[in-house]
């Protein structure tokens, strides 16, 4: 099978690049061909067979915002079609499968597929959302200003996007993004997409907001790279590992990390809360740790926390941390309740909601049989590798439902 994978950046810039990477490599290495299409950088590390990517588009350059024709490229793209139609040509693909592009590339590639279909080229659309892009212009379901989560935009109501000044605190781009949106609602490009695959049924429920989508959605919650398992000795200490932001829910965690001085915490990630991490005296900030050094603190921790304050998708920490034998005390938003069976492998607390996260984290530290219960239990848990997601994946790429054998 012929697979070519598009995504705006080539190269390492967050998880939806770990996704489409790793994915790549695996099918490619049960024997299928597999390229990829998206924008030109100095850091790509895949690409095609005749070198043709779009120019390096930058959506937070507010220079180039400032002008005429560039905020247009970033709504419709003729270079992004005529650049992909070199792929499709000499590649001809079977399956073109779909990650992050808008902005960048921008739904006019869909147009393009569709085209070369009408051609004579049979080929199906498949499309992954790593967030909520289609349903909401600052693809978070969160307003930036206020820290509050928002669901104005559901159902094609995209102008709260500039009255909420949405992405970036900016009226300029919640202006281009709300056209954006708008745009591609009317042309209606998005009803060529054959299925469209969603890590967590929290994101299926918005992607579904929209009658079109619901049509064509499945749930498949993300794969994590198997694991040793192992009981390794626990040390005293609760873990959080992931960006140090606001809407990871750092700012209530901090605060309940201040009123148990007692428990000693870990923090291993980066982000701008940091000196206030540092601040706090019974926090050791381990800074930004991969691989073997993260592996360790989770296997050695107590138990995780996970405090999130907005729609999380299918974090990959709550998986991580239960897949190395650490239970997780999670926030009930988003797709988390998903990954966590309370009362066996973890806990769920209100978001936001500090005196509950006090509450749970001096209850579970105090109790060290549940810690080791919940630690037993965690090694029964199931998740999919990369071999069976892309088990199911084959059978979508083949229009099949995943679930059935």
């Amino acid at each position: 099978m012929r697979i070519l994978m598009i995504n705006k950046f080539l190269y390492q810039n967050g998880g939806s690049e770990t996704y489409v990477f790793k994915l790549g490599e695996y099918i490619s290495s049960q024997g299928h061909e597999v390229q990829y299409f998206g924008m030109e950088h100095e850091g790509r590390c895949v690409g095609n067979a005749v070198n043709a990517y779009t120019e390096n588009m930058d959506f937070h350059d507010g220079a180039k915002l400032s002008g005429i024709l560039y905020p247009l490229k970033t709504i419709y793209s003729a270079g992004a079609r005529r650049k992909l139609r070199m792929v499709l040509e000499d590649f001809k693909p079977q399956i073109l499968h779909l990650n992050n592009f808008n902005y960048q590339l921008t739904p006019s590639i869909i147009l393009e597929i569709q085209k070369w279909r009408k051609e004579g080229n049979r080929c199906r659309i498949v499309f992954t959302a790593h967030d909520y892009q289609l349903v909401c212009p600052n693809h978070m379901c969160r307003n930036p200003d206020t820290g509050e989560n928002c669901e104005k935009c559901l159902g094609g109501h995209f102008w709260n996007c500039v009255r909420g000044k949405c992405i970036h605190g900016s009226m300029a781009k919640s202006v281009i993004g709300t056209m954006e949106a708008v745009f591609w609602k009317m042309n209606g490009a998005y009803r060529y997409i054959d299925t469209i695959i969603c890590c967590s049924e929290f994101l299926k429920e918005k992607m579904d907001s929209n009658p079109l989508f619901a049509r064509k959605t499945v749930m498949m919650h993300n794969f994590v790279d198997h694991v040793k398992r192992n009981d390794a000795e626990k040390k005293d200490y609760v873990l959080y590992f992931g960006r140090f932001s606001k809407e990871k829910g750092i700012g209530t965690l901090l605060r309940v990390c201040r009123e148990l001085p007692e428990i000693p915490f870990v923090f291993a990630g980066a982000g701008p809360l940091e000196e206030e991490i540092d601040g706090t005296g019974n926090i050791k900030n381990m800074g930004f740790q991969r691989a073997e050094a993260l592996e360790k603190l989770i296997r050695e921790a107590r138990f995780s926390v996970y405090p999130s304050e907005w729609y999380e998708n299918c974090p990959f920490s709550v998986m991580e941390s239960q897949m190395y034998g650490t239970p997780v005390i999670g926030a009930d938003i988003g797709g988390i309740p998903e990954l966590i069976e309370t009362g066996r492998t973890g806990e769920l607390f209100e978001s936001g909601n500090a005196a509950e996260l006090k509450r749970k984290i001096r209850e579970l530290w105090n109790d060290r049989d549940r810690q080791k219960q919940y630690s037993r239990n965690c090694r029964n848990i199931r998740f999919d590798d990369i071999e069976e997601y892309t088990k199911k994946l084959m059978r979508i790429y083949r229009g099949e439902n995943p679930y059935t054998m």
